[in-house]
């Protein structure tokens, strides 16, 4: 009992809850002018009804999917002079503009370290021209190439990749570079933190950045300061403020290591309890990653730097130093066959390029595509990419959660379910607890893993990471522990989906109307 009033003291007077007071202040703020200039309230409202008229004209012509038309025309409509007010507000920020143009000064001073080798992408078209547009468009538009001496080892668990991981940066020589979505105090990152610790007294250069939404519940808001005095240093991407801004909204859920500029680690696994199955929350967690060894790490590194100055506002010209040497490249273990791609995705772009990368896969798929994610919440190209693959014969296969993490979320996902199996997708749910991967295989010689989510955030407001793999031994490895995880999995059948409890159903049907906010 006196757990659970402290858990509740803890909620009332932390800063979560000052956050949120604080925004529903400014939001009643935005209402006094109104309330002052009542007398004239019927020509304010007129005048709103037009600029709402003009400004569904323009949301609809806007570059976008059509559920964030729908999410923005809807209260638009609706609450003429609310929506109108709210629209105005979120397209006039400051701070993601300058947050994007730090982005493109950093991204044209990383371009040259990121040129795709001629040579490579000869012999990758050589052995199929499958993949040919791909490498295009990664090169040209996504700004990633492809490479061929690196090996990939997959890990089927949390767990084996917190093994690996430790043994890794015990290795490390030079330079330590870790970016996570989640980081919280406990087993996992305490005896990753006396590592660290570790390598700053053998004079090995430390870097973390983490996002700011741990400050809201997981590490104190001070934390940046107590890794500093440890010698490690360290930066809070984007710490959340009680401010109502956009910009808030675009997360750094990336998962990168990167040791030495030759070994790199991505995947689902943040760095908490739970994902290594210390903390059980939501029954068993299911999750993946991979360690990338050579010239691939090469991406990582870019990747990490960049946001590094994106968080600190400043522009590091010396980029060069934290490239691997021919000589440390020379020795690495592991199985070099195949290609491996990493590669990044930012919302501060018109580029899609986690989202086109799936689309890719899907629509060249011949035999199948195998898909785990932790949460699906689809806009209609990827809904329609997933049906029109399996109605041409490829067999389609997700397994989802069967104990979710966010309910609104899983009953959210739940509304697709009856179109995809009606079209020939099958849908299975992990019944020891919850699956946090996110991956894609296809016909026995590609895959990815990464950060990338089925659902809007991942796909359009998070910045996000993964690994395209092709032809590469991992590929396989990745193909076996699916077909592990699908033993364990149950199958949700069109019968099931119609006698799932008429008021969730309903709840998810409503929830549809902010899946892009979801």
């Amino acid at each position: 009992m006196k757990k659970k009033l402290r858990g509740l003291l803890r909620i009332i007077f932390g800063r979560t809850t000052y956050v949120l007071l604080a925004i529903l202040l400014q939001i009643a703020l935005l209402f006094i002018p109104l309330r002052l200039m009542e007398e004239y309230v019927v020509y304010f409202y007129a005048a709103f009804i037009l600029l709402g008229a003009a400004a569904v004209i323009y949301i609809l012509n806007e570059q976008t999917d059509s559920s964030f038309k729908i999410a923005w025309v809807i209260p638009v409509l609706v609450f003429p002079v609310f929506g109108v007010m709210l629209y105005i507000f979120v397209h006039i920020q400051i701070i993601p503009k300058l947050m994007a143009g730090r982005l493109r000064q950093t991204g044209r001073e990383i371009r040259p370290f990121l040129e795709q080798d001629e040579e490579t992408a000869r012999q990758v078209m050589e052995e199929s021209c499958d993949v040919k547009g791909l490498i295009h468009y990664m090169n040209n538009w996504a700004g990633y190439p492809i490479y061929r001496n690196s090996s990939a080892r997959f890990f089927p668990l949390g767990e084996d990749k917190f093994e690996a991981l430790k043994a890794e940066l015990k290795k490390a020589k030079r330079f330590i570079f870790m970016e996570y979505f989640i980081i919280e105090r406990g087993m996992m990152w305490n005896a990753i933190l006396e590592i660290l610790e570790e390598k700053v007294k053998e004079g090995v250069e430390v870097r973390v950045l983490y996002d700011g939404t741990c400050s809201m519940m997981l590490l104190p808001y001070h934390y940046p300061q107590v890794l500093e005095q440890k010698g490690i240093h360290c930066k809070m991407f984007s710490p959340v403020k009680p401010v109502l801004s956009t910009h808030q909204n675009n997360r750094d859920h990336r998962k990168i290591v990167v040791i030495d500029g030759c070994t790199g680690f991505t995947g689902g696994v943040n760095l908490a309890d739970e994902y290594i199955n210390q903390k059980v929350r939501f029954g068993h967690w299911k999750d993946t990653a991979v360690m990338v060894k050579g010239e691939a790490v090469r991406s990582f590194t870019m990747m990490f730097l960049q946001m590094w100055h994106v968080a600190e506002k400043k522009y590091e010209k010396d980029y060069e130093r934290y490239l691997a040497s021919p000589e440390e490249m020379k020795d690495l273990p592991g199985d070099r066959s195949g290609f491996v791609m990493p590669y990044g995705d930012s919302p501060m772009d018109r580029e899609r390029v986690g989202e086109e990368v799936y689309m890719d896969i899907l629509n060249r798929a011949r035999s199948y595509v195998h898909i785990m994610t932790p949460y699906l919440i689809l806009d209609d190209d990827m809904k329609n990419a997933l049906c029109f693959a399996a109605k041409r014969g490829v067999e389609v296969i997700i397994i989802m959660p069967h104990i979710p993490d966010k309910m609104y979320a899983y009953l959210l996902a739940r509304t697709y379910y009856p179109e995809l199996i009606e079209a020939g997708v099958q849908i299975f749910e992990y019944t020891p607890g919850f699956v946090h991967a996110k991956e894609f295989i296809c016909d026995d010689e590609k895959a990815v893993v990464g950060t990338i989510n089925l659902d809007f955030r991942s796909l359009y407001l998070h910045f996000e990471c993964g690994v395209y793999l092709y032809r590469n031994s991992a590929v396989g490895q990745m193909e076996e522990d699916f077909q592990a995880t699908l033993a364990k999995c149950e199958k949700i059948t069109l019968k099931e989906c119609r006698s799932y409890p008429i008021l969730k159903r309903l709840a998810g049907r409503t929830l549809r109307l902010i899946a892009p906010l979801m």
